[in-house]
């Protein structure tokens, strides 16, 4: 708070009725609670909240709304690897599947904004993926990137994603990768899956179920 006695000049510093007016105004007018409240609502992206989550969205260039893609289940064959089902499973495919626009709530909103904003001065190096990986995910076990070959990268995260992450990992175009390098991601819940001694987490023949499938990035 300002303090209210240098407003007054030294000839009234004495009158007792007019630094009581002074004070109760300088009171009134304090601005600390509105500083205060747009620090935590806009400034600082760890707390704002409703339009000061867009004005920092609109800073890194990402929104809000978050398209997704249907992927419908039609009839095909065995080469598309699960993607198809087969005769008397499910109809032909009838052209590009519908999509699906979802208004992101604040806490997955806050997520996409901190992935936009890594991804906007990442160096494009597996030490900044990283980087990024783990200061999103922190205390959510392992996530690391895989540098597959052949123009080929995968995030790979040890434990389950939520749904919302999920749409922001694969659909945003948010997490950043080298240009004309696909990317995919895969989710392996250690604890539950079947592997090897070597690894010493995972669970032997009967105990544990084969690791799941990639998803496509975008």
């Amino acid at each position: 708070m300002i303090n209210f006695e240098q407003t007054i000049i030294s000839q009234y510093a004495n009158s007792p009725t007019l630094i009581q007016l002074v004070e109760n105004f300088n009171q009134y007018i304090d601005p600390q609670a509105d500083l205060d409240n747009f620090y935590n609502y806009v400034w600082n992206v760890q707390t704002a909240k409703g339009f000061g989550l867009d004005i920092w969205g609109k800073i890194v260039g990402i929104s809000r709304n978050l398209t997704i893609t249907g992927t419908p289940v039609v009839l095909g064959f065995k080469e598309a690897a699960g993607a198809a089902q087969p005769f008397g499973q499910a109809p032909f495919y009838n052209g590009q599947p519908d999509t699906n626009t979802y208004i992101l709530g604040d806490d997955a909103y806050r997520t996409l904004i901190l992935v936009k904003a890594l991804s906007n001065i990442s160096t494009c190096t597996s030490q900044s993926y990283n980087q990024l990986l783990q200061n999103l995910f922190a205390g959510r076990g392992r996530c690391y990137v895989n540098d597959l070959g052949n123009m080929k990268m995968r995030y790979t995260f040890e434990f389950y994603l939520q749904p919302f992450e999920i749409a922001i990992v694969t659909q945003s175009q948010a997490l950043p990768r080298p240009a004309a390098v696909s990317a995919t991601v895969l989710q392996v819940d250690v604890p539950s899956t079947l592997g090897f001694n070597e690894a010493g987490v995972y669970q032997t023949f009967g105990h544990g179920v084969f690791g799941g499938g990639t998803l496509a990035v975008n």
